[in-house]
């Protein structure tokens, strides 16, 4: 059994993962959907860091980050930023990357942007896709096309605070933690397109993602085929 620890992207909600969760206790793990205090303007990615690390703690002393318990860190998005500081806090075995952020040494999330060319890339594949590139941005299109109208209509109806405060923050100091990592990437992902999404892993990382079908909030529009990687993952590492 391994423990997952599920840190959301931007706007923070543990409740982002509550598809994914069943799926994965019914595997026989347990989880820790982790909320971030998003929409606290003093909050950066240190504090974001705090509360996934007081989360396992609260979990228990089984799975606390002074025992070695087997953890498995799944960070969605923007939570790429956040994780390296977890792994470097918290004994971890395997951490996994979906549709996220891989920051560089020294950058903020603010950089990020430019820096890899996030928005060039959406650009380009709005294009490709027949989508005017210069449309006001909607979140049905690019977050919840392919997520089921009723669980969309849920996620939207709760509106999701964050603060630009962790843009200004970096997210990793130093070397990439030395800690087994896997990056998943959607391969319908309008947001962070999977062709760009490859690019900055295997720059970064030197990893290339495994591809698997879904947009961006993957945990949203296909959560059994998500908790089966997952799992995958898990059973890899021991």
């Amino acid at each position: 059994m391994a423990t997952f620890v599920l840190i959301p992207g931007a706007g923070g909600t543990a409740s982002y993962w509550h598809l994914v969760e069943p799926e994965l206790q019914a595997r026989g793990h347990r989880t820790i959907a982790v909320g971030l205090p998003a929409g606290d303007d003093k909050a950066g990615f240190a504090e974001y860091a705090d509360a996934v690390v007081a989360a396992i703690d609260e979990a228990g002393p089984d799975v606390g980050s002074q025992t070695g318990a087997r953890l498995v860190i799944v960070a969605q998005s923007m939570g790429g930023f956040t994780a390296p500081t977890v792994c470097e806090r918290v004994p971890v075995s395997v951490l996994v990357l979906v549709n996220a952020m891989i920051p560089a040494d020294g950058e903020t999330a603010g950089d990020w942007w430019e820096n890899t060319g996030a928005s060039v890339a959406r650009r380009e594949q709005d294009i490709r896709d027949g989508r005017s590139p210069d449309a006001e941005f909607d979140l049905r299109t690019y977050f919840f096309h392919d997520v089921p109208r009723s669980v969309a209509d849920d996620a939207m109806a709760t509106p999701q605070e964050q603060s630009d405060t962790p843009f200004a923050h970096v997210g990793l100091t130093g070397a990439w933690p030395a800690v087994r990592t896997r990056v998943l990437s959607g391969r319908d992902d309008r947001f962070f397109p999977v062709d760009f999404q490859r690019r900055v892993a295997e720059q970064r990382l030197g990893i290339t993602p495994d591809v698997v079908a879904g947009g961006h909030l993957i945990a949203l529009a296909r959560p059994a085929e998500l908790a089966a990687r997952l799992a995958a993952y898990a059973d890899d590492a021991t």
